[in-house]
Order: structure tokens, then C-alpha cells, then sequence
């Protein structure tokens, strides 16, 4: 790990204290659902969460040195996934405080996975245009509806659920935020195989599903401004430079990693960092290694692209830098995130480009006997996507535009029309 003067005096009671930790509770031989008890239990899980909320109330910087600590001790991170991502955050920022007691314990302890079900058909970039319903009945909510796109549904216990509660009001208002369980009666999650040969996305059809009035998170009709909230840490963490959602044992029950051994998962997160990050395949320090491995360094057009990459990579390292300042002062993630989902487009694009032109024809090989194991080809026919979802680039754009730059929004004819009366025609006409 490699530290500054200054870093060494602030954080030397930070490492100190868990270094101390660690010697007491790390052993390889724990299962992964046991160590990830331990971490969050100590709040080392998630460290910037407020100490109330089982964290530790640390700013980013401080956390990136819990990080690196963990990972130069030889111990397994804590559980990633869209729990720790999107989740959790929302949970905090909206939710009342039997709900944080009831859903953040199994967070931070990876003992429940989240999806995210919020796209439809027919309500993707427009996502207020959604359809799917929940009417009343009682104490519950009973859910019918389609959701697409729905990352790891297939592996969650849980999905933040954005669901029409009242079609008399503008689309925006009549949305509500719910927790629902993924395990009941109705709930139909279906793989989506893409053009790579995985299954990551899935379409959900819930019929009459049902969901508690207690897990509805920032109260009725809110969801719009609940979902923004996640959106927001959504473009944070999937940005350039950002933490992203990966990590070496999947959390929850399905994904089959709890019972594991903790220590097998340790390998894999080793020695990570460096380089600037940003891309699926890790950013500029692979690519150089890979010229210089296929006899193509010298190349004066590829070292210029090297030299993009790389300063790509760092510009979008100080946007984030940006983004964890800005946090630590108490604000939310601003427009920095959306300029930071539009440079990780911008690198995927440039990495793809980049990658085939050093590995030339073996690009079109995969598995075994393709250059790094076909990670270059993979990334050639995963890269589109990048530029979809968490918000397209043109959904960046746009807010960008309007409440960055304050240029005037498209017009709308839909804005203050009850969702009810809205007919193909007047979408249409708005879309025009």
C-alpha cells in the first residue's frame, strides 16, 4: 500500500485500531456468512454509515484506508452488491427507524441480496411513465406488473420496488418506494441471456404479488423523490472511479457464497488498485501490459490511446474525489455522478476500441485459448451496455443540461395530466 506523509499521521489511530481488530477476529477458516457477521457487527462493513446505523461514521477517505487495510491484511472485504450500493443509502435517507432496524443488519452482514426493480417495457428512459400497480388491501399492498433489466433478481431476497399507487395524480406524484420480497407466490423472475452468453439481467412478472404497508420506504406517493435518492448513489458508484457493485462472495441466502470458506475468497481481491481503475476490465495498467505482452507498445497510435486511457481514467479518479468531498460535507451526489456514468461510457468505448486493436484477430476468439481468456472479447460485446443502464447517456445528458447548465427542458404535455387520462397519442406527441 502506498501512503503519503500526511496520510501515515491522520489515519495512523484508524489502521491502528483495525489492525487490532483484525489480529482479534480474522481466521480464513470462518464461512463468509460468519466473518461477514463479525465486520458488521464492528461496523467495518460500512464504515461511512452513521454509527447508529451500523457503521462507523467515517468520511471516504477513511474508508478507503479501511479498504486497503483489509485488503493488505489478507482479509475478505465486506459484502458488496446493490444492498450496500443503493439500498442502504435510500434506507437511511428515507426510511423511518423500525425500518433501518429491520433491513440494514442483514446488509451489512450479507445476509439478504436487493435488486432493483424499477425499468419496464415501456418505461425505461421515461421511468416515471411506469406501469406496474399496487392497489391497497389493508395492511398490504397487492403488486401486479412487469419490470426489466432487474440485475441479480434471480439471486435477491429483496427488490426496491417502484409500483403506481395512485393513477389520479401527475405520473411523477402517484409513485410509491417499496421493500418487497422476492421469495412469495407470484413473483416470476425470468433470465435474460445477452450477446456475452451470461444471464446478469432478468425480467420479473408479479402477479399479485403482495407487499406489507410497513415496507413502504419515504411514505406514499414520495417514491420519486425516494428513488432519486437511489439513482443518485446508482451514477455514484457505477461512474468512473466509482466502487461499483462487484466484489469476491456474492451477499444473500441463493447466491450459495455464505457457507463458504471466507479465506478462499481472499486471493481474488488482493493486490487490486492502481492505475486509475474505470472499465470492466480495470483501466490503463492491463492495456499497457497487454500491448507490451503482444509486441505492440511501440506503436505510436496505440501509445497515444494508452496515454487517453490513462488520462481518462485519472480525471475521472478526481471526479470522484469530487463526489466524496462532497459527501463527506453533508451533500448528496450532485452532477458530478451523471458526468462521472458519462466517462465510464467514454472508457468502456475507448477500452473496447483499444483492446481489439492490440490483440487484432485474437479478438474474435473466446474461452482458453483467447488473449486473457477471452476477458478482451467479453468486454467488446458487454460494452454497449455500459451505456444504458444506471441511466443512458442521454438521460445524463439531459439532466446535465437542465439542472447543471439550467437550459430549458424539453416541452412536456404530460407534466401536469393524471396519470389515468394519459393515452398513447399525448406520449407520443410529448416524445415528438
Amino acid at each position: 500500500m502506498t501512503v503519503t506523509a500526511a496520510e501515515t499521521d491522520s489515519y495512523a489511530d484508524l489502521r491502528r485500531e483495525l489492525l487490532s481488530w483484525l489480529d482479534a477476529n480474522w481466521d480464513p477458516d470462518l464461512t463468509v456468512g460468519e466473518w461477514w457477521d463479525r465486520l458488521g457487527e464492528a461496523g467495518w462493513a460500512a464504515p461511512t454509515w452513521p454509527v447508529e446505523w451500523y457503521g462507523r461514521g467515517l468520511s471516504r477517505d477513511e474508508a478507503n484506508v479501511v479498504s486497503r487495510e483489509l485488503r493488505d491484511y489478507g482479509a475478505l472485504a465486506g459484502p458488496a452488491g446493490l444492498g450496500l450500493l443503493l439500498a442502504g443509502p435510500t434506507i437511511i435517507a428515507h426510511g423511518t427507524d423500525e425500518q433501518k432496524r429491520r433491513y440494514l443488519p442483514d446488509i451489512v452482514k450479507g445476509r439478504k441480496m436487493w435488486c432493483q426493480l424499477f425499468s419496464e417495457p415501456g418505461a425505461g428512459s421515461d421511468l416515471a411513465g411506469l406501469q406496474a400497480r399496487a392497489v391497497r388491501d389493508g395492511d398490504e399492498w397487492v403488486v401486479n406488473g412487469q419490470k426489466v433489466w432487474t440485475s441479480g433478481a434471480q439471486w435477491a431476497e429483496l427488490g426496491m420496488l417502484l409500483a403506481r399507487t395512485d393513477p389520479d395524480v401527475p405520473k411523477h406524484r402517484g409513485i410509491s418506494y417499496f421493500a418487497i420480497e422476492m421469495d412469495q407466490p407470484g413473483m416470476d423472475v425470468r433470465p435474460l441471456r445477452e450477446m456475452t452468453g451470461r444471464a446478469l439481467f432478468n425480467e420479473v412478472f408479479m402477479t399479485d404479488c403482495r407487499v406489507g404497508d410497513d415496507a413502504l420506504i419515504g411514505g406514499l406517493n414520495n417514491g420519486w423523490a425516494v428513488a432519486n435518492t437511489t439513482l443518485a448513489n446508482e451514477r455514484a458508484g457505477l461512474g468512473a472511479g466509482g466502487s461499483g457493485a462487484a466484489g469476491g462472495a456474492v451477499p444473500g441466502r441463493k447466491a450459495g457464497f455464505l457457507e463458504r470458506r471466507a479465506g478462499d475468497f481472499v486471493s481474488a481481491r488482493r493486490g487490486g488498485g492502481g492505475g486509475g481503475g474505470g472499465g470492466p476490465i480495470g483501466g490503463g495498467d492491463l492495456m499497457i501490459e497487454l500491448a507490451k505482452g503482444c509486441g505492440v507498445a511501440g506503436d505510436p497510435t496505440i501509445r497515444q490511446d494508452l496515454m487517453r486511457l490513462y488520462s481518462m481514467n485519472e480525471i475521472a479518479r478526481y471526479t470522484t474525489l469530487r463526489m466524496k468531498a462532497a459527501k463527506a460535507a453533508g451533500r448528496g451526489p450532485g452532477p458530478e455522478a451523471n458526468t462521472a456514468k458519462l466517462s465510464m461510457s467514454r472508457i468502456t468505448r475507448l477500452s473496447r476500441d483499444l483492446g481489439m486493436r492490440i490483440v487484432g484477430a485474437g479478438g474474435m476468439l473466446a474461452g482458453g485459448d483467447a488473449p486473457l481468456n477471452g476477458m478482451i472479447t467479453e468486454m467488446t460485446l458487454f460494452a454497449p451496455a455500459v451505456s444504458i443502464y444506471g441511466g443512458s447517456d442521454e438521460i445524463q445528458k439531459n439532466i446535465i443540461g437542465e439542472r447543471v447548465l439550467g437550459l430549458p427542458s424539453e416541452p412536456r404535455l404530460d407534466k401536469d395530466v393524471p396519470f389515468r387520462e394519459l393515452t398513447v397519442g399525448t406520449q407520443q406527441a410529448r416524445q415528438a
